[in-house]
């Protein structure tokens, strides 16, 4: 089992090398545990400031998109390195260091024991206590916004703008060759709801950004709301193609 981390990263000079040293000890520490290996891949969407000179000397093995595409674009990209390199399981990883490597395991087991095609890393689940959680009023535009989703689909999920995501070999092939660009993550969990996949919520860590900035900074404005809001609605009532 063949499991890739796909890790987009925007200007992330203040953490991208971080990010990538805890993976590497994870591995090194881990590697005899699992029944999986781990690879990874940074997709460096565009980056202005140093992020590809410190990707380049550290030799990680990364993917330069030559103009900024955008969190969709980037994670698309991620997932189509991994159809064409044959991977088992994709996990999207930030860069930003946000999310706990160690709390890899929770989200691709339910993959691997056939419990689900994709899995969300979720800081909401009811009773979970997280050790960092995100501000009060982006917690309740993820509330808004995972009712709005209950409403299209019937299923209920807790958090909706989860980065921390792994899927099966066929949502990989899937998402290979459609993913939304605008506010992707929502979008792609309700067009999963809408084709019958099986998703599963885990309780993962999620940790503070040490450095630069979050793409999604301007979530609690009210014109991001309202456009995340018409997507995910749109998305609800578009027909699903093969």
């Amino acid at each position: 089992m063949r499991v890739l981390l796909v890790i987009p990263a925007y200007n992330e000079e203040s953490n991208i090398l971080n990010t990538i040293t805890s993976i590497e000890s994870f591995k090194k520490e881990n590697s005899h545990h699992y029944s999986y290996t781990i690879d990874y891949v940074v997709i460096n969407d565009g980056s202005t400031d140093k992020t590809q000179a410190i990707i380049e000397k550290n030799e990680i093995n990364a993917v330069h998109l030559v103009m900024n595409l955008g969190i969709g674009g980037a994670v698309q990209t991620g997932y189509k390195y991994a159809e064409e390199n044959e991977y088992d399981i994709a996990v999207q990883f930030d860069g930003d260091g946000q999310h706990d490597i160690n709390s890899l395991d929770l989200v691709v087991q339910p993959i691997i024991k056939k419990e689900a095609d994709f899995v969300i890393g979720s800081r909401f689940l009811p009773n979970q206590k997280a050790d960092f959680q995100t501000t009060f009023m982006r917690r309740i535009g993820i509330r808004i916004l995972s009712f709005l989703i209950y409403l299209s689909s019937g299923k209920k999920i807790y958090d909706v703008t989860s980065g921390y995501r792994a899927c099966n070999k066929e949502i990989i092939s899937y998402f290979s060759k459609k993913y939304p660009t605008s506010y992707p993550e929502p979008e792609s969990t309700v067009h999963l709801l809408k084709k019958k996949f099986k998703i599963k919520e885990v309780a993962v860590n999620m940790m503070e950004r040490s450095g630069g900035q979050s793409s999604i900074r301007s979530f609690t404005s009210v014109k991001y709301m309202f456009e995340v809001s018409i997507a995910i609605i749109v998305s609800g009532f578009m027909r699903e193609g093969d």
